[in-house]
């Protein structure tokens, strides 16, 4: 008998006892069949229920207008998906890591974040080790064939990382990326938080992402305490969350530009991401938005007059991105440099689950505002942007475009209520007993997902957090096959991952 999913709507909770339950091979036959159908492996964890370990899948299911969820009692092995669920890989190392739970027939099983688990000798020794990087890398061997590691120290205030080159001459063959230098218990420490303090961490999963994670985990906390938003806070929401798609989107456009040497666009953008930024600060006092978006509400509402300034700066910092990008794409040399460099293929993106703008210039159509849309995304019509190309080209133009359409809708909202009501008090917020509630936000990177599971005594006794940049560091290393080893920088920027949203 096969087992049927949970349809749960994106951002709502239901009773945990209507998760299906069934074997881990139904579990497998479920998630195998769904995304041979085109759904899309969102989290795949474990989680204590007592003395059984459950695992847990949730799979986009746009069609049915919801996610599809089922879980299992799972032992100390299961037989590996990743053979034929290529999306898999990574979710199962981090099950390895985590719990000492073994993917039989997994190809490349390793730690995910150095983190260490409990000794078990079916494991390499690397998980038990714990130490950053103490892991054996893929080697290609043959004539001529050499090897470059960099990082995981960069230049200036990049993040830390380790990328591991196999390339024959200046052509990469294969890049391995290794990270986890960045750690810090993030979803641990969630689950012993009260919500006031859990609505910090969450912001600062991922810093440049602060919008996309705190709404995701405000949301995923109303859900589960069955608390309403205002229509006029939703419109507040989507204007942090559209605001920082901007800025992040300006940035990486003047950022690959400097990649190129083109410094004219490279100048305007880093100045102009900074006027982006501080439409933010006028509405929060903060250019990253924290503090914006609270469960139940926001915490700094729109008034009339603010709204009317918002409008005016944003059309004036729209008129000057465009002809500073307009620039870039004009300029035969960085056309160049752009066309055909760093190609991800559709049915390679299919392949590996990516999401997010990196997913859409590879011609898929993913796009959680589209899919799964909640909040004044559900009210209003949002269009799927789409270019296809796959290579830097159609990142960059990927980033343009969403750009552009994120500047009308914000225009929109600001022509509409955005007086937001002072939002509870987050100490009085209390989680229902036995619940499961899913959150998924189209971020700037793409899709955020966020899982809350209370206990019995209504406390958080599960909670997994997805960045997107977890679905697309992958995506990245198929981008350099094949690539000289001097096209990293760009391709590397054209993805623009988060370090610390992958090490949480």
């Amino acid at each position: 008998m096969s087992l049927q999913a949970a349809l749960v709507a994106n951002g709502t909770a239901v009773p945990l006892a209507d998760i299906p339950e069934g074997s881990v091979p139904q579990l497998r036959s479920l998630i195998l069949e769904k995304v041979a159908g085109g759904s899309h492996l969102a989290s795949f964890f474990p989680f204590a229920d007592g003395p059984r370990t459950m695992l847990v899948a949730v799979l986009t299911n746009p069609e049915e207008g919801g996610l599809a969820v089922g879980m299992a009692e799972v032992g100390d092995s299961y037989t590996s998906l990743t053979p034929e669920c290529a999306e898999a890989h990574l979710f199962e190392r981090e099950i390895a890591e985590n719990c000492g739970i073994v993917p039989r027939g997994h190809p490349w099983l390793k730690p995910v974040r150095f983190t260490g688990t409990p000794a078990d000798d079916r494991l390499p020794a690397s998980f038990r080790d714990g130490r950053i990087g103490a892991m054996d890398f893929f080697r290609v061997e043959g004539e001529e064939i050499h090897e470059v590691a960099v990082g995981p120290v960069h230049a200036g205030v990049i993040e830390p990382g380790h990328f591991r080159f196999q390339c024959h001459g200046e052509e990469v063959i294969h890049l391995e990326i290794s990270l986890g230098y960045q750690h810090r218990g993030a979803e641990a420490m969630i689950r012993s938080a009260p919500v006031r303090r859990g609505r910090y961490i969450a912001e600062t999963v991922a810093g440049d992402t602060s919008c996309g994670h705190g709404l995701a985990y405000a949301m995923t906390v109303e859900a589960l305490a069955g608390l309403g938003v205002a229509d006029s806070a939703d419109r507040v929401r989507a204007v942090g969350l559209e605001l920082e798609r901007i800025a992040n989107h300006t940035g990486d456009l003047g950022a690959l530009s400097g990649d190129v040497g083109f410094l004219p666009t490279a100048s305007y953008c880093g100045r102009l991401r900074g006027d982006i930024l501080n439409l933010t600060a006028l509405i929060a006092g903060n250019r990253f938005g924290r503090g914006l978006i609270v469960p139940g509400g926001v915490g700094y509402p729109i008034d009339s007059a603010m709204a009317g300034t918002i409008r005016e700066r944003l059309a004036v910092a729209w008129k000057d991105i465009r002809g500073a990008v307009d620039l870039l794409f004009r300029r035969p040399s960085v056309m160049a440099r752009f066309e055909e460099t760093g190609t991800v293929p559709r049915h390679t993106a299919d392949h590996l689950g990516l999401v997010g703008p990196a997913a859409r210039a590879s011609g898929l159509e993913v796009d959680v505002r589209h899919e799964l849309p909640t909040g004044v995304y559900r009210r209003e019509e949002f269009p799927l942007e789409l270019q296809g190309g796959g290579d830097v080209l159609a990142r960059a133009r990927q980033r343009y475009v969403e750009m552009a359409t994120s500047v009308g809708f914000i225009d929109r909202l600001l022509q509409e209520n955005c007086a937001a009501p002072r939002p509870v008090n987050p100490d009085d917020i209390v989680l229902r007993p036995d619940h499961f509630a899913v959150s998924l936000v189209e971020g700037w990177r793409g899709q955020v997902c966020h899982v809350g599971i209370t206990g019995g005594d209504g406390r958080l006794h599960a909670y997994k957090i997805v960045d997107p940049s977890f679905h697309n560091w992958t995506g990245l290393a198929m981008a350099l096959r094949g690539q000289l080893i001097s096209d990293f920088p760009l391709c590397n920027k054209s993805f623009n991952l988060s370090y610390c949203g992958f090490d949480l």
